[in-house]
């Protein structure tokens, strides 16, 4: 799938190095584990499932996402099947490195798999989740024309600073 300035493209094997630096970065990792990096056993098995459900859930997944004029790697973005299989339903998801943020890839990115949610998979909802404190994240998700449903509170066992604010979906 191509936007202005994204190419998104399926994940492969030779994408390790580059999905194991993004989760590297103390500050894309921040509402995600308090910064903790991701192991790379732990990236390399995720991998290997999203390779794995491809043909399992078709149009659904997640994509490297690409910088068209560069081949810069910036990350990924997801369309997930929710955790209790809702066939009318995708979970929106993105990933980018630090030099991506506030150059408008996150919002144009998740427009296209939008669109591509509705008029290609016949969904009818999308939605994403994030920390109510990540402001960043929120402001994607209102600019991609997702509105607020919730505040909710989960709890974990290894809750991280914010996670008191709730989460947002």
């Amino acid at each position: 799938m191509q936007t202005d300035l994204l190419l998104l493209r399926s994940l492969t094997a030779a994408d390790e190095d580059d999905l194991v630096d993004l989760d590297r970065d103390s500050e894309v990792m921040r509402f995600l584990t308090g910064g903790a990096p991701t192991p790379r056993a732990l990236v390399r098995a995720d991998l290997a499932k999203h390779i794995d459900d491809y043909p399992r859930f078709p149009g659904r997944g997640r994509w490297a996402v690409i910088e068209k004029s560069t081949r810069e790697f910036l990350g990924w973005m997801s369309l997930r099947q929710p955790d209790d299989n809702r066939p009318d339903e995708v979970e929106l998801g993105y990933r980018l490195r630090r030099t991506a943020w506030g150059k408008g890839y996150a919002s144009e990115g998740c427009r296209a798999l939008i669109e591509k949610a509705f008029t290609g998979l016949g969904v009818q909802r999308v939605f994403a989740q994030t920390m109510a404190v990540n402001g960043a994240s929120r402001r994607v998700m209102e600019k991609c024309g997702l509105t607020l449903k919730q505040i909710f509170h989960e709890t974990f066992d290894d809750p991280i600073p914010g996670t008191e604010h709730g989460e947002v979906e």
